[in-house]
């Protein structure tokens, strides 16, 4: 079951899991048949910080087309909702994905010179606000941190960021700390394993079951609400979001309709 519609979601960081199939990209034959389906897969990642909440998840191979069908999706399940704030790492594809996503045709003004019109273009939306992180490693370990503000002036970032529940800083650590999460609920994504997938279909049911699963029936220590002294009333990301009132058992997620159909008597 994938979420529809978040209406509380103000926030959005996007990235992207690495995982394989079968075997490492490295180790696979060029030679081999496109439809063998086999290497690095990766889960392109729509979070929502402040619920932590995932909206959208597209796995994959690491190409521009998943990340515009990402920004497509995460729009559509928003209503096509400007966020306060978007962030994530520098993969150059989300600016033009969020452009073509959120953006309105702009027309190009004439030169003057012969010739045909040029055709509109699409530009960001006002009120937009993109950022990105960037890190620099050395010897494995992240030693500098550094943000750049790609649509939106540099007022507008801290400005969303004074609206955010969870935010200080323009950041991704949501996101990634869910990812770290998510590579505890499915073994098959652990960087160094024997459980690695052999298959690319089950390898995308499992991707979208625990994923999803996890809105619903997996409750978060951070949505929690305190109750009493050193009690407290547990919470699933849906739950934070508003989109239920209880946490789900896996039976009841796997068996809930994926589609309410209407009765035509």
């Amino acid at each position: 079951m994938a979420v529809l519609f978040p209406p509380q979601t103000r926030e959005v960081q996007f990235d992207e899991k690495w995982s394989f199939v079968g075997k490492k990209e490295k180790h696979c034959d060029p030679a081999e048949p496109a439809d063998a389906q086999q290497g690095d897969d990766w889960d392109h990642v729509a979070f929502d910080p402040e619920h932590r909440l995932v909206v959208s998840v597209v796995p994959g191979k690491r190409a521009e087309e998943k990340v515009h069908q990402l920004v497509r999706d995460f729009q559509g399940r928003t209503g096509g909702r400007v966020m306060n704030l978007t962030t994530s790492d520098e993969y150059p594809a989300y600016k033009a994905a969020i452009v073509e996503a959120y953006g309105a045709e702009k027309e190009v003004p004439r030169t003057g010179r012969p010739g045909r019109p040029r055709k509109p273009v699409k530009a960001p939306p006002k009120g937009l606000k993109y950022a990105t992180v960037h890190k620099e490693r050395k010897n494995g370990r992240v030693v500098k941190v550094t943000t750049r503000v790609v649509f939106g002036t540099l007022a507008a970032a801290p400005a969303a960021l004074a609206l955010s529940l969870v935010s200080k800083v323009v950041n991704s650590v949501f996101i990634e700390r869910h990812n770290g999460s998510d590579r505890n609920r499915n073994r098959r994504k652990v960087r160094k394993t024997c459980c690695f997938s052999k298959d690319w279909q089950v390898h995308e049911a499992a991707t979208y079951f625990t994923t999803y699963s996890y809105n619903c029936c997996w409750s978060v220590r951070t949505p929690r609400v305190k109750v009493a002294r050193k009690k407290y009333r547990q919470r699933t990301p849906a739950m934070a979001a508003g989109l239920t009132d209880h946490i789900w058992t896996i039976r009841e997620w796997a068996t809930y309709p994926a589609v309410n159909r209407i009765r035509d008597d």
